[in-house]
């Protein structure tokens, strides 16, 4: 062979390393219209993905395909989590929601077991780096997914020591409870914070997770999770990084490429145009939470102008 057109194993190592990256979406019926906003807007704006993976109950299944194109798929959560955790309506809200139920977790609401399902996908995903990004967001402007990539490591959003200093609402309780299902001792409470939407974790990791979890306490991981019923799945993939792993395979970033509307009242109309004009340089992407009742078609009208 021509030594010629071999590059040396030297040339090899200095070569850039491109990771392929996914689009993960949790998503349930009452939120479908604004799923398909997302989804009009990923196709619009998004670049630098290989495919887009919308989670959701067996029964939203037929809803939700019609979102299905040849890179975006509808996965059934029963092709995701395992059999033995039943769902159906829940009798104490006279059958207006859901319930999860096993034997071996608290009773679960909706939105742990969209948890649940984010961390799953992982096993079940072909792509290296896994995006994840909620179903009330919409792209505003154009995004590449390399931007959580760089020379083979993946971007993990943290902000630094933000646990210090004022209320943190459940987010102490989410730390504690992850570092108990990782196993670690010290610290009992991360300082970090690694909540926010429009964020990437490495496939490989998130297997090594679960894994570090059920090797700690002998059972399924879910069932660890769904026993302490008080957890974030960012808090737990952010503390596995850092004190399990530390840090391999990763980079820092306390840049949110989503600006989001957490808590609060609908906003005016003025107020809703402030919130867009006063984005970052950075920020790509709006987040309205679906139960505050930000009216979609203004959303919309925004994203078509």
């Amino acid at each position: 062979m021509n030594s010629r057109f071999v590059p040396s194993d030297d040339r090899r190592s200095n070569m850039p390393v491109t990771l392929q990256a996914a689009m993960v979406t949790a998503s349930y019926a009452p939120d479908f219209e604004r799923c398909r906003l997302l989804c009009e807007t990923v196709d619009r704006h998004v670049a630098g993905m290989a495919h887009h993976y919308i989670l959701v109950e067996h029964r939203d299944v037929p809803l939700f395909r019609q979102l299905e194109t040849p890179n975006r798929t509808v996965v059934d959560e029963q092709d995701l989590l395992p059999s033995w955790l039943h769902v159906l309506d829940d009798p104490l809200s006279l059958f207006r929601r859901r319930v999860w139920l096993s034997m071996r977790t608290m009773p679960l609401r909706g939105w742990h077991v969209q948890q649940l399902r984010r961390i799953a996908v992982a096993a079940h995903a072909k792509e290296d780096v896994l995006v994840y990004v909620d179903s009330d967001v919409a792209f505003l402007k154009p995004f590449d997914c390399a931007a959580f990539q760089r020379e083979g490591k993946v971007r993990l959003f943290r902000r630094d020591d933000a646990m210090a200093g004022r209320d943190q609402g459940e987010h102490p309780i989410w730390s504690r409870n992850a570092g108990a299902a990782l196993g670690i001792e010290t610290p009992e409470i991360s300082p970090h914070d690694y909540i926010s939407t429009l964020i990437a974790w490495r496939r490989d990791s998130v297997l090594e997770m679960c894994r570090k979890i059920e090797a700690v306490h002998g059972r399924h991981w879910i069932a660890v999770l769904g026993s302490a019923r008080k957890f974030s799945e960012c808090l737990l993939y952010g503390r596995f990084v850092d004190e399990v792993l530390e840090g391999q395979g990763h980079f820092h970033g306390a840049e949110e490429f989503c600006r989001v509307h957490w808590t609060g009242s609908a906003m005016s109309e003025a107020e809703f145009r402030e919130f867009v004009a006063t984005m970052s340089p950075e920020q790509v992407a709006i987040g309205m939470q679906s139960f505050i009742g930000t009216d979609l078609d203004r959303i919309r009208r925004l994203v078509e102008a």
